[in-house]
Formats: C-alpha cells, sequence, structure tokens
C-alpha cells in the first residue's frame, strides 16, 4: 500500500522490512519475559531468537525456490534476488530445525522452549503480514465486495481492482492465533508440547482457508490446491499426533506422581 514510508538521505525505510523487524523485537521481549516469569533461562532468548530468524529467513527462500525450480533453470539469477519470494512454510520448518539444534548446543528440554517460543511466532507473523499488506505482495484475488483494498503502485499485486484482503486477514488470524496460545499456556497447558501442537494445528487450518483467497497463484501448486494448501495437510497431521502424543505423556507422568 505504502511500502516506501520514508526516507533519510539515501536510506528508505520500507514498510515490509519495518514491520519484520518490529515482529522480531516484539516477539523477543514477549519471549523474555514469559521465561522470567516460568523460570526458564530468558538470558539465552536472543540467541535462540537468532538461530530461529536466521533459520527461517534461509527456509522461506529455500522452498521458494523450490517451488519455482523451472523458472530457476531458465533464469539462474532469480537466485540472486533476495528482496522478494518467501514462502512462510518454508521458514516455520527450518525455525523450528534451528531452534533443535541451538537446544543442542545449551543442552535445553527442546519442548519445554518449543512451548515457549511458538506464540512468538504467532506475534510475528502478525506484524510480517502488515508489512505484507504495505508492499503489496501475498495479495487477495479480486472481488467487488465493500471491503476490498486497492493498489495503485504496488510492485507485486494487481494495482487500481479491488482485491481481498488477504494480507490483513493473516494479520488478524495470527494475533488471535497468538492471544489463544497465550491463553492456553496459561490456563490450560497439561503437558510440554501441548502449545507447540496447537500452533501446528491451528495456523495450518487458518493458512489453509485464507489460501482460498489468495490471488498470487506464482507460488506454485500440487494438483487442485497450493503448495502453502498442500504442505499445511502435513502439518495438520503432525500437530495433531504432536498434541496426542504430548497429552498422553502429560496424563502418564501426573499418575505417576500421585502414585509416588
Amino acid at each position: 500500500m505504502y511500502n516506501d514510508l520514508f526516507s533519510i538521505g539515501p536510506f528508505t525505510v520500507h514498510g515490509y522490512g519495518l514491520m519484520i523487524a518490529i515482529g522480531i523485537l516484539a516477539a523477543l521481549f514477549t519471549a523474555e519475559q514469559r521465561a522470567k516469569k516460568l523460570g526458564l533461562k530468558d538470558d539465552l532468548i536472543f540467541d535462540l531468537t537468532l538461530w530461529c530468524a536466521i533459520g527461517g529467513f534461509l527456509g522461506a527462500k529455500i522452498l521458494y525456490w523450490i517451488t519455482i525450480l523451472p523458472q530457476i533453470v531458465k533464469n539462474p539469477k532469480i537466485l540472486l534476488d533476495f528482496n522478494s519470494g518467501w514462502v512462510v512454510y518454508g521458514g516455520i520448518i527450518f525455525g523450528i530445525l534451528a531452534g533443535w539444534l541451538f537446544r543442542h548446543t545449551k543442552k535445553l528440554n527442546f519442548l519445554t522452549y518449543f512451548d515457549l517460543v511458538m506464540p512468538e511466532i504467532a506475534l510475528a507473523q502478525g506484524f510480517g503480514r502488515i508489512g505484507c499488506f504495505l508492499a503489496g505482495c501475498c495479495y487477495g484475488i479480486e472481488t467487488d465486495s465493500a471491503l476490498a483494498v486497492t493498489f495503485h503502485s504496488s510492485q507485486f499485486a494487481p494495482n487500481n481492482v479491488g482485491l481481498v484482503p488477504t494480507q490483513l486477514l493473516s494479520s488478524a488470524f495470527n494475533f488471535l492465533h497468538f492471544f489463544f496460545l497465550i491463553f492456553w499456556a496459561k490456563k490450560a497447558k497439561k503437558a510440554d508440547g501441548q502449545v507447540a501442537a496447537l500452533y501446528l494445528i491451528i495456523y495450518s487450518i487458518g493458512r489453509f482457508l485464507i489460501e482460498f483467497f489468495r490471488g498470487d497463484l506464482a507460488r506454485g501448486s500440487v494438483g487442485a490446491v497450493s503448495t502453502s494448501q498442500f504442505i499445511s495437510i502435513f502439518i495438520l497431521v503432525f500437530g495433531i499426533a504432536l498434541f496426542v502424543i504430548m497429552t498422553k505423556r502429560g496424563k502418564k507422568a501426573e499418575a505417576k506422581t500421585q502414585e509416588a
């Protein structure tokens, strides 16, 4: 919408980059505060965030490259373009893997910190999608709805036509997702891994549904569904399995404690 916010000499502040930065900082601050309350090692949160951020950015780019392999074969210079082309699921998957590797370097309980950081991932995504709206990427299909948004100078979205505001819908969904996970972590969590599992379950369902209204089909498809919808199916199954397994494990641990 208004991606170039302001300039200071030759330096231009872009809305997308600013929202990504705000999202990461908000996630970092929130995770550190929650870690303190939970008695976890809050001094490691910055390093954990850095690992996950680097892994996430690399994963988002790599998965995007995979979706456009035919284009890369024809024009390898695409690999040098880091200004656009990201797939969120790649960021989530590689970010989690980076966190898992970090856990090994510090000998941490992975599931405990997995539960800690996943709500903050949803928070960061909420801000990130606002950045998508400002840039015009991840846009929706054409619509005559009163809720339609119209871009006039976007480098990504079709200009001068009404579009479903999928970026804002995604942002609202991610913020609600964050608050729900925080509520569950405080009031309903019965075992380590449940919060992370719920992130995967809820995000995959929400993403699958929002994809029906996305208009940027260049991201690729698998049969009748988009690449992200295809991945969502597997993430949903994995999330449900993780939630069931962790819940059963928690009940067994609770039963042993009562017996003792």
